[in-house]
């Protein structure tokens, strides 16, 4: 396999970057594009069957395919604020504080005031809440190793390799800000 198709060797080697590539006739074209052979057609679906997977997984822990990630990024130690949770998320705070209300309602976190500065608002599991947090990889696993059978070991890394190329590609592109809906290493499933 050439450099363009094959499997990257180091993510930070410029020979990998979009002005490194060699210079090609762009693949969509106006005149002939069809959103069922849309690259981003096939990611939102893939995202979505794996959201509904993640959905049916999850009730074995009480939990939506949603509400897996602010207790998994609090666990990892990756949030410990709402804002940094949204942040991390990739959603508003709102949407996360309403999240956490049932976080919180189902006694798997805390939320306290900061004593420095009142605006911000400290989350933390509960026992229960860090139980229920250390069984999330195991259905995470699950579902994954399910979405991916038949792909071999290779496949699955070629996967990632272009997955994160595309995601590379679109920073470079300057849409790594919010604006764009790029954000910074989201929680993986």
């Amino acid at each position: 396999m050439g450099k363009y198709y094959g499997v990257m060797e180091n993510p930070d080697d410029p020979g990998d970057s979009p002005a490194a590539q060699p210079q090609r006739e762009d693949y969509y074209q106006v005149a002939n594009y069809s959103s069922d052979q849309s690259v981003g057609y096939w990611i939102k679906h893939a995202y979505m069957t794996l959201q509904r997977q993640l959905d049916l997984d999850m009730q074995e822990l009480d939990l939506t395919g949603m509400q897996w990630g602010p207790l998994w990024l609090i666990r990892r130690c990756r949030a410990d604020t709402v804002a940094a949770c949204a942040r991390e998320a990739g959603i508003d705070t709102g949407a996360m504080t309403r999240m956490l209300d049932r976080l919180e309602a189902k006694g798997l976190l805390e939320r306290t005031r900061s004593v420095q500065d009142r605006r911000v608002v400290h989350v933390h599991l509960t026992e229960r809440g860090r139980d229920v947090a250390d069984r999330i990889p195991a259905c995470v696993v699950r579902v994954l190793n399910r979405q991916l059978r038949g792909f071999s070991h290779d496949e699955v890394r070629q996967l990632l390799d272009l997955l994160q190329r595309f995601v590379r590609n679109g920073a470079a592109a300057g849409c790594a800000d919010s604006a764009c809906g790029a954000h910074s290493d989201p929680p993986r499933p």
